[in-house]
């Protein structure tokens, strides 16, 4: 019998070492090609049960006990969205380690000091022919400093917000680019503001900005897990342009004025057609921009060309979003650098 099935990863990066700054509607969700569709990945079945390991828990300042309650609670962050069905169940404590092909969700730690970049990794075993997630593991790297203390600590990295994070790729979701970075003169970059919790790259270490999740985050979980509520909601669909040529790899974002929330998603496919659902109704504004403040491969396949030279546009007029219903198609056309 043929092995139907495959496995991926997905990382958070540590700001402080970051070298270089065909999915369907807002935010990235992961993705399986069968012909010429493709599949997202997601639980066929929920809860999701996870087990929490007690190999290698040596970590100054987290017992096991702390580690499985910040671990819950940022299960229960993702669980108490209002328009997601997603659900998790804590099944128990086993000694397997993560990355192992046991059958279980298993997370803990693991020593990875040459991963220098690596906070945490997320591992999912899925099926090739439905996209039905079978398991992920989720470890996070003892080579950091971690922290479980309700106001953070200096210097440690928060095991919650991190844990939130890789959370999110556990249940099928992908990186957002809701976020902004800075160089540091010791080199790489530092995150100055998000506004996803599954943007790549970590907030600096003491930090706890991450233990919430953001408009971008929401409607990404209610997307692949809808509840009747999501229903409720609208989206905005377009197509980007430069010279006439459709681009790809665009990022358009959403905002909106009401609340100061804001949606992002990509062009991603060579139409150039982008969409971005799980919007409040009403009027929106719409920004492009070129993913050139990231790591291209923490969105895209590094075999694909993404086009960054263009320039920050809006479009001139608000995009009115309808109650449970699509804007409309709406063509931005972008310029040059």
């Amino acid at each position: 019998m043929t092995d139907r099935r495959a496995r991926a990863a997905a990382a958070m990066i540590a700001a402080l070492a970051l070298a270089h700054a065909d999915p369907a509607h807002a935010y990235l969700k992961f993705g399986v090609r069968l012909g010429n569709q493709t599949v997202t990945l997601k639980w066929a079945q929920v809860p999701v049960r996870y087990f929490v390991s007690t190999s290698n828990q040596n970590v100054p300042g987290v017992s096991l006990d702390a580690f499985q309650a910040a671990v819950g609670r940022a299960f229960a962050t993702w669980q108490a969205v209002p328009t997601a069905s997603v659900a998790y169940q804590f099944a128990g404590f086993t000694a397997g380690l993560p990355d192992e092909d046991d059958g279980m969700s298993t997370l803990g730690f693991r020593n990875r000091p040459e991963l220098d970049r690596v906070l945490a990794q997320t591992d999912f075993l899925f099926d090739r022919a439905t996209g039905a997630l079978i398991e992920s593991d989720i470890f996070f790297n003892s080579a950091f400093s971690w922290s479980v203390a309700e106001a953070g600590e200096s210097g440690r990295f928060d095991l919650q917000s991190v844990a939130l994070h890789e959370i999110g790729h556990l249940s099928g979701l992908g990186h957002s680019a809701l976020g902004e970075t800075e160089p540091r003169e010791t080199g790489g970059r530092r995150v100055i503001a998000s506004e996803a919790v599954m943007f790549p790259i970590a907030f600096a270490a003491g930090s706890i900005a991450a233990r919430t999740l953001k408009a971008d985050d929401i409607a990404g979980i209610s997307d692949l897990y809808p509840d009747g509520d999501f229903a409720q909601l609208g989206s905005i669909s377009g197509r980007i342009t430069r010279n006439g040529q459709p681009l790809f790899g665009a990022h358009v974002v959403a905002f909106d004025p009401a609340n100061g929330s804001m949606v992002a998603n990509f062009t991603l496919n060579e139409q150039g057609q982008f969409s971005i659902a799980g919007l409040s109704p009403g009027p929106h504004v719409l920004r492009v921009e070129p993913l050139d403040d990231a790591d291209l491969d923490s969105f895209f396949e590094s075999t694909r060309s993404v086009d960054l030279d263009f320039r920050v546009t809006y479009l001139d007029r608000a995009v009115i979003v309808p109650r449970r219903g699509d804007s409309g198609s709406v063509t931005i056309e972008v310029a040059r650098k």
